[in-house]
């Protein structure tokens, strides 16, 4: 079984792959604060009663985590063929940026999620903590994208600045007009950013051409997706999915 661990600023999320099926996925907060030994307490609650694991595939955006998750490869899968992604890691992906060192490993891993699922060229909008729009080439390549704010991290923001608005529940409101101050910053978060996105899209095209695909992924694509007029697959899997594709490119288990 290949563990494949995505961890993003917000959560981590973990799958298991039987061959290329994934027989179950999981998700936990992520806290740089959180040791080695910690961890391995976590995943083996996770992993209780499942097979045997006998391959890890991992990509993160926050080093501090990055530097336990290596130290718990070390100490408690010592035996474990591992394949992290970074720097100099075989992916297949040509990364046509000014600096292809400064890209995530995430965006990376979707791009090749992405043009193996759906061909290309292609656009992967993953919802987290940042709202990434990345570009795939016809031929694979990562062309680069667009960053903004996050939905929460928006909505926190204007918590935060504002006195008399709060944090509220990203559901769909009775209207886009809002009856009352919940309603109106529900409607201003959920309609105003499926309009960004679609935004962000139509440019894309307009500079790229036409595309095969426009796929969501990340934890808050399922509140937009449905409101997105651009948008045409939901991906929930797409990051997992990817790594298990890096983990075949650099581990021959036959």
């Amino acid at each position: 079984m290949l563990l494949a661990i995505d961890v993003g600023n917000t959560n981590i999320v973990l799958g298991l792959f039987d061959g290329e099926e994934l027989s179950a996925s999981w998700r936990i907060k992520t806290d740089a604060r959180t040791t080695a030994d910690e961890m391995i307490l976590t995943f083996r609650g996770l992993l209780a009663g499942e097979r045997e694991i006998d391959g890890i595939a991992l990509c993160s955006t926050v080093p501090a985590v990055l530097h336990e998750m290596r130290v718990m490869f070390e100490r408690y899968f010592a035996d474990t063929p591992t394949v992290i992604v970074e720097p100099g890691t075989k992916t297949g992906v040509p990364v046509l940026t000014d600096n292809p060192k400064e890209v995530g490993a995430d965006r990376i891993v979707n791009t090749i999620a992405a043009h193996h699922q759906y061909g290309g060229p292609c656009i992967v909008v993953d919802f987290g903590t940042s709202t990434n729009l990345d570009v795939v080439s016809a031929k694979g390549e990562f062309l680069g994208g667009a960053l903004a704010p996050g939905i929460e991290i928006s909505i926190e923001a204007l918590a935060s600045r504002a006195a008399q608005l709060r944090k509220v529940e990203l559901v769909r409101p009775r209207s886009v007009i809002g009856k009352n101050t919940v309603e109106a910053l529900q409607s201003g978060a959920l309609y105003g950013f499926a309009g960004q996105v679609d935004g962000l899209v139509d440019r894309i095209v307009d500079e790229l051409g036409e595309v095969t695909a426009v796929v969501a992924t990340g934890g808050l694509a399922p509140i937009v997706v449905q409101e997105s007029q651009t948008i045409t697959h939901y991906d929930p899997e797409l990051t997992l999915t990817g790594l298990r594709l890096v983990f075949e490119k650099n581990v021959d288990r036959s």
